[in-house]
């Protein structure tokens, strides 16, 4: 009879490479390893698949879903400005959605009745692959091997990973914690969870020190959007990855894109967190910029609280919600006329908007001028302050009488 199998969402580093034997040896399944491209940077996937199968899966599988995550997730949070706590700009968060579907995608070709991961139980990720899993297929059962087995430390997984032939690291391992994919990177552990301690220099790959290592000429780039989304670059046209990349590269040459933030998980600790994201944070200021030029003020203001919104449900995993597509519905509908330019300047660790245009702005300039040609009524401003200041006039008057003049 043959055996259950479980998909597991692998990454090739030591705790998914234990799982892979852990979940033979307690559960007798046959594991099934799943690696995903999302852009990260890494050791070649190739290299990651084959190193599954010696472990002892019966079959590794490579996904490469880098465009599909740039035009079908990347795109929606560009659109709502996703910032969670109005800093970080989810490049973990938005990465989980796009592999628990393809997941789940797997689970249902190879006949699986269980998912695994490789989450702890104290992050956020075991949340966002368990319920975005649970969405998917609520029937499908998820194993979480590092949150349930006695393996209770990093030495701990080397001799149980010795003892079974797994391979793992001859030299002393990298002491932090890292994330990656297109939209950035996430470094976590080691002296950084210290808050009062500065993150050293060696964490950073994306990004130059602004101070020792960033050009001494700041640069100026173009990038045009179309309903919302990047289209070119410099007045050439190029795809949205392509842009993500190539902003990567130039925010971060200029020192450009890190985030050093006190987080508040949704499980209810607070961590420390460290973060290169110059691509994205480019991208949603210019982003931002454009909407200033194009949304009316009612419709911008109110889509800040959407915004907030939704960063909130994607950090804290539920990007398969009846919310969640409710409001990527809402944000869909203000992007109709953010179409237009945006020039930013490059220099010593900022990156700064100094121009937009489009064909769809609301900027009048014989409105907001101050010279000759100003067509504001400004007669029409003493009206306007009376009727505007009417109920506070008359609750301050309602106030004196009952002896309550200048308390709220």
């Amino acid at each position: 009879m043959a055996k259950a199998k479980c998909v597991l969402a692998y990454s090739g580093g030591l705790d998914t490479s234990v799982a892979i034997q852990w979940i033979r040896d307690n559960y007798d399944m046959d594991v099934v390893a799943l690696a995903i491209d999302v852009g990260q940077e890494r050791q070649d996937l190739e290299t990651v698949r084959l190193k599954a199968l010696d472990i002892g899966a019966v079959e590794s599988v490579v996904k490469d879903v880098r465009e599909e995550y740039v035009g079908e997730f990347l795109s929606k949070a560009l659109k709502a400005n996703a910032l969670y706590e109005n800093k970080y700009p989810l490049l973990s968060a938005m990465s989980r959605p796009i592999i628990v579907k393809h997941l789940v995608e797997e689970a249902h070709r190879v006949g699986a009745t269980c998912i695994a991961h490789g989450c702890t139980g104290k992050g956020n990720d075991q949340v966002r692959f368990e319920v975005g899993i649970a969405a998917l297929d609520p029937d499908l059962t998820v194993l979480a091997p590092v949150r349930e087995w006695d393996l209770h430390t990093r030495e701990q997984e080397m001799e149980y990973a010795a003892a079974h032939g797994i391979p793992v690291p001859t030299t002393k391992d990298n002491p932090y914690s890292i994330d990656d994919n297109l939209w950035g990177r996430a470094i976590e552990c080691g002296v950084l969870e210290d808050p009062w301690i500065e993150p050293p220099a060696d964490i950073y790959t994306m990004t130059n020190d602004a101070r020792a290592e960033a050009c001494d000429t700041p640069e100026y780039v173009e990038i045009s959007f179309d309903q919302g989304l990047p289209i070119a670059l410099n007045g050439t046209v190029t795809s949205f990855h392509d842009i993500i990349v190539t902003m990567n590269d130039v925010a971060g040459k200029h020192g450009f894109g890190r985030i050093d933030m006190i987080e508040n998980r949704l499980v209810g600790l607070k961590s420390r967190e460290v973060y290169e994201v110059p691509g994205a944070l480019t991208l949603i200021q210019a982003h931002k910029a454009l909407e200033d030029l194009c949304l009316e003020r009612d419709l911008l203001h109110y889509k800040l609280g959407i915004e907030q919104k939704w960063a909130e449900l994607v950090y804290n995993g539920m990007w398969y919600s009846p919310l969640k597509e409710a409001l990527d519905g809402f944000v869909e509908t203000t992007q109709k006329l953010v179409t237009g330019d945006v020039r930013l300047r490059f220099f010593k660790g900022s990156c700064v908007v100094v121009g937009r245009r489009s064909p769809y702005s609301l900027y009048d300039f014989d409105l907001a001028t101050y010279d000759a040609t100003d067509t504001f009524d400004h007669k029409a401003a003493k009206g306007f302050i009376d009727l505007w200041g009417l109920p506070t006039k008359v609750w301050a008057r309602q106030r004196r009488k009952v002896g309550k003049e200048g308390e709220v």
